[in-house]
């Protein structure tokens, strides 16, 4: 913000208005230059007339330097009635800037004059003056270069005269050449020249703060021409005109028409088209001849030729090169190297089939280029028809059985190779030793070996497309010259998914070994499609498939192994897989009338390829099978039931059976039937060594000869009887010679319920008696304990014999009685008692 005495103006709200034609001569900017130094100050001031009709007593004066506003140094009035302002603005520093005078009119600024400030350098002496006659547009033509820039509009001027003593002295002024804007070159026409005379010739430019002038340049005219380049032809074959040699071209050149009277000289200049080589200058070349071999070039390579002339031998300038003109110089004879192999085949008695092979090896890089290829007989010449003429490099000859050698050669128009004598050799030599191959990739073979002894010269690797189509024509070969590698890549004529017959030959020095034989791919595919599935049988709950295996496919891998896939109904998936000799399966555990989805997947190493679908359904039940499954698993559910119930009745733990575990005593033993051994009446027996004496589990016998009562014991808290004393217990249990020492638990009352014991001489002839214990456990789940003697008095008296007076304790529970009053132990024979005699 800018103070302006009383009121204040910013730059976003500054109006300027349109100067109105009463103010139109108010005020005039007066300054002492309009150019001043870059950086340099200058002074101007402003005079507003006393006429102009808005001009206050108090009216202020304001200056603009492009959009700054400013206040001048001072104001005044002058005599006239005027006001005057003046101001020294600060250093400029822009080449270019509006200074303007403003008054205050209402609340607006009015512009009512304005000046352009230019800021600069003074311009700088031209320099790189020269000049040159041309005769075409038949004018002198100098050009030059300005020099740095300086900020101000500069105007160049080309100024000469005419002079006689080397331009010390001028004598003729020339008019003064003024280029176009921009320009730094301008001509003088022909007509203010003297072409042999000397000339002064300089450049001068000129600005708002100065002058400046190049060196002056004395020339001739003519000693400054410039001559129009030649132009360049090929020299066309003739009769007159030998063919050039290899590495030679032969040119000829015209020059420009209004040259012709003048002496000159000419260059000319080379470089192969292909590469970054530098030109070759070569010259003078005099202008009588109009033609030229140029030699020592590379043969068979494209140059590119320019040329350009001088006025010779007096001074001059030279032309400019002229258009570029292609040749090829002509191409020498091939040096190559042949490298050859043959196959023989036997055709008759007297002739033979030969396929030639050969690659040409090039000796030199500039070697020409074959244009063909002779397989002649040794010591034949061109008048002989050749064996082959071919422009490939193999070749079917048939020669007599009796030659063993034939000569190639390449050619071209410039000759022959040097011939390559082809010897076809006896296999003599020692084979190789374990040929393999293994593919890198797809497109390339690695092929190895094991070197024989001696070392060969070289070998000779041969590979094409196996059977079933083998072809010789596609046979791809080549020759490795070092005899002790042991393999080689093979990178040529390689595809994928191709089985290709591969043929190394071990070279000697005067034979050749057999050669060996291998097949490979460098990639093999997956199958290209699966046997088809078909169903031979089906059952209920069986499938039997079958498929016919399918013979191996060129460029497929062999297969691995089958998988085949089923789903049922519910979308539940089975798979089994098989070899790859498999061609059938049986599929187990279906269910029947049921639908399946079949396929067969057959996998390589490359990959897999699935069948098409098979779709089967199963086989439904019968109604008699069904009628008997039915029964059968009625069955099934009865006699588990039965099973459950039996054991859940007969568990030994349950006090109350359903009925009492009574033995047959005629279809068992002793041993086998009687109840639970008692602890406490357990012991050894001294007297018995039998080993063989069957185990008896309890008894109990009673002396005849002691006939007294004597008091009871009780056996255990079951309520077993008690016995009198002379009455001994023995258990036999296991080995009798053994005596036992583990103590046994007492017996529970969920084990068997002890309810009688047998009683009488194991030798004496009546018969014996029982003891029967009225037990509380009873027999029969549910039933009542065992009755009381008073309630089975029949038990008392035994009808087969006098009971023995065994009279039994009123306070126990006992019964005694003859064995035959029991009936179940009618059958009973007590057996190995012998050794009880001494008791």
């Amino acid at each position: 913000m800018v103070e302006l005495g009383t009121w204040s103006l910013t730059r976003a709200a500054l109006i300027i208005l349109l100067l109105p034609r009463s103010l139109e001569e108010c005020g005039h900017i007066s300054l002492p230059t309009s150019a001043v130094r870059l950086g340099d100050s200058i002074t101007a001031s402003c005079t507003i007339s006393p006429n102009c009709s808005h001009l206050g007593p108090e009216s202020q004066i304001l200056w603009k330097l492009g959009t700054q506003l400013q206040l001048g140094e001072r104001q005044q009035r002058l005599a006239d009635g005027s006001q005057e302002s003046t101001i020294t603005l600060p250093p400029l520093n822009r080449p270019r800037d509006l200074l303007s005078c403003c008054l205050r009119w209402g609340n607006s600024v009015q512009i009512l004059d304005q000046a352009e400030l230019w800021a600069g350098y003074p311009p700088a002496a031209p320099h790189n003056l020269s000049c040159l006659m041309n005769l075409t547009t038949n004018s002198l033509i100098c050009q030059w270069e300005p020099g740095p820039h300086n900020h101000l509009p500069t105007n160049f001027t080309l100024k000469s005269f005419k002079s006689r003593d080397n331009c010390q002295t001028q004598e003729d002024s020339i008019l003064d050449c003024v280029p176009k804007d921009g320009d730094s070159h301008c001509s003088i026409p022909r007509k203010y020249l003297k072409l042999y005379r000397h000339m002064g010739i300089w450049v001068q430019a000129e600005n708002a703060l100065g002058t400046g002038k190049s060196p002056q340049l004395c020339l001739v005219p003519m000693d400054v021409v410039k001559l129009e380049p030649p132009t360049l032809w090929a020299l066309a074959p003739s009769p007159e005109v030998a063919p050039p040699q290899p590495g030679c071209l032969l040119l000829r050149w015209e020059l420009w028409k209004p040259s012709l009277y003048i002496e000159q000289k000419c260059e000319l200049r080379h470089h192969p088209q292909l590469g970054e080589a530098s030109w070759a200058l070569v010259g003078p070349l005099l202008p009588e001849t109009l033609q030229y071999e140029l030699c020592g070039l590379l043969p068979s390579t494209a140059y590119v030729l320019q040329m350009r002339c001088v006025r010779w031998p007096l001074p001059g300038q030279w032309s400019d090169w002229s258009p570029s003109l292609i040749l090829t110089t002509a191409q020498q004879a091939p040096i190559v190297r042949l490298d050859t192999w043959w196959r023989q085949r036997q055709l008759d008695p007297r002739t033979v089939d030969v396929q030639l092979f050969w690659k040409p090896v090039p000796l030199d890089k500039y070697s020409g280029q074959i244009q063909g290829y002779l397989v002649r007989p040794p010591g034949q010449t061109g008048a002989v028809p050749a064996l082959c003429n071919t422009t490939e490099l193999s070749c079917t000859f048939h020669l007599p059985s009796e030659a063993r050698e034939v000569v190639l050669v390449a050619y071209n128009t410039a000759g022959t190779s040097h011939p390559t004598p082809v010897v076809f050799l006896e296999s003599r030599g020692p084979p190789l030793a374990r040929l393999h191959t293994t593919a890198r990739d797809p497109h390339s073979l690695w092929v190895g070996w094991e070197p024989p002894s001696p070392r060969p010269r070289g070998y000779v690797i041969a590979w094409g497309l196996g059977p079933p189509s083998p072809s010789s024509s596609n046979m791809t070969w080549k020759m490795e010259h070092n005899g002790n590698i042991s393999g080689t890549l093979l990178q040529e004529n390689i595809r994928p998914f191709q089985l290709y017959e591969i043929t190394v030959t071990p070279l000697y020095q005067d034979t050749v070994g057999p050669s060996q034989h291998i097949y490979a791919y460098s990639q093999e595919m997956a199958p290209s499609h699966t046997p088809e599935l078909h169903l031979k049988h089906i059952g209920k709950t069986w499938a039997q498939l079958e498929w016919e295996p399918q013979a191996p496919e060129l460029g497929k891998s062999p297969l691995t192994h089958y998988t085949v896939f089923w789903t049922n109904a519910q979308d539940q998936s089975f798979f089994t897989t098989l070899n790859a000799s498999s061609h059938g399966l049986v599929l187990h555990g279906l269910e029947p009338a049921s639908l399946y989805h079949v396929c067969l997947m057959a996998s390589s190493k490359a990959g897999a390829t699935n069948s098409t679908s098979l779709t089967l359904m199963t086989l439904a039940l019968e109604e008699s099978e069904l009628h008997i499954l039915l029964g059968l698993f009625g069955l099934l559910v009865l006699l588990i039931c039965l099973c459950g119930a039996s054991r859940f009745c007969c568990r030994p733990s349950r006090k109350n059976p359903l009925w009492p575990s009574v033995p047959d005593p005629a279809h068992s033993s002793l041993g086998s039937w009687v109840p639970t051994i008692m602890v406490e009446e357990a012991f050894q027996l001294p007297s018995l060594r039998d080993p063989g004496m069957p185990p008896i589990t309890k008894i109990t016998v009673l002396e005849e000869e002691e006939k007294k009562p004597g008091p009871w014991e009780s056996n255990d808290s079951s309520g077993t009887c008690g016995l009198p004393t002379l009455v001994q217990a023995y258990v036999l249990q296991g080995d009798p010679r053994t005596p036992s020492t583990q103590p046994q638990p007492p017996s529970s009352t969920n084990d068997q319920v002890f309810y009688g014991q047998v009683l009488g001489s194991p030798t004496g002839p009546g018969p014996g008696h029982y003891l029967r214990c009225d037990s509380t456990q009873p027999l029969l789940g549910g039933l009542t304990p065992s009755p009381k003697f008073y309630e089975n008095l029949w038990f008392q008296n035994s009808p087969l014999g006098t009971p023995e007076p065994l009279v039994p304790n009123q306070e126990d529970d006992c019964v005694f009685g003859p064995l035959l009053d029991f009936p179940l132990l009618q059958g009973l024979q007590v057996h190995g008692v012998e050794g009880l005699g001494g008791i």
